[in-house]
């Protein structure tokens, strides 16, 4: 009898695991791996078209101790090229102005023509401009000058940046009034590239 049972315990327990099925484990469910969420930098390379918004403020004075400031905004459309570390470009910029110069005068536009010049810092731009500037004021004509400034560029992405430049302008004998009037504008600019 004893045995019977011996030979009856041995065959159920080798008997069980051969009901499930097999003696092999069974296959465990595949790991899937969690997406990678990768950050991939804007290129450094500046070469091609742009337009953009710009906003800020400007101060102008003149000889009889006429100055003022106000408001400035416009827009602006350029070329660079990318040489490496130098970046060169060529723009034109277009602002509607209010910047009250007293007597009576203000400076209703400002119109750019200039060049730029600057170093090459990845996703930042620092540039020098320098051009032609013309201003429409509400009752002294207009006038042609010059302009030279400062300014920076920093890539968000791809096709979106944001920067700021500052601008002296300068416009002897303005429309031959006799007149010397100096500008300076600060602005912020939001700049799409194409």
């Amino acid at each position: 009898m004893k045995s019977l049972l011996t030979t009856l315990a041995v065959t159920a327990a080798f008997a069980g695991p051969a009901m499930a099925g097999s003696l092999a484990y069974p296959a465990a469910d595949p790991v899937v791996p969690a997406p990678v969420v990768t950050y991939v930098a804007p290129s450094g390379d500046w070469t091609g078209a742009y337009g953009g918004l710009q906003l800020g403020y400007g101060m102008a004075k003149a000889t009889g101790n006429l100055d003022g400031n106000g408001p400035i905004g416009g827009i602006t459309f350029g070329y660079d090229y990318d040489f490496g570390q130098f970046v060169m470009g060529a723009a034109i910029d277009y602002d509607a102005a209010d910047i009250d110069i007293g007597n009576g005068s203000t400076i209703d536009s400002i119109a750019r023509l200039k060049l730029r010049a600057g170093y090459d810092l990845g996703q930042t731009l620092v540039y020098m401009t320098a051009g032609g500037a013309r201003a429409e004021t509400s009752n002294l004509g207009s006038d042609d000058g010059w302009l030279v400034g400062l300014g920076f560029e920093r890539r968000l992405t791809d096709s979106l940046s944001v920067g700021s430049e500052l601008n002296y302008h300068k416009f002897d004998n303005f429309n031959s009034s006799g007149l010397e009037l100096e500008a300076t504008t600060v602005q912020v600019k939001a700049i799409f590239r194409f």
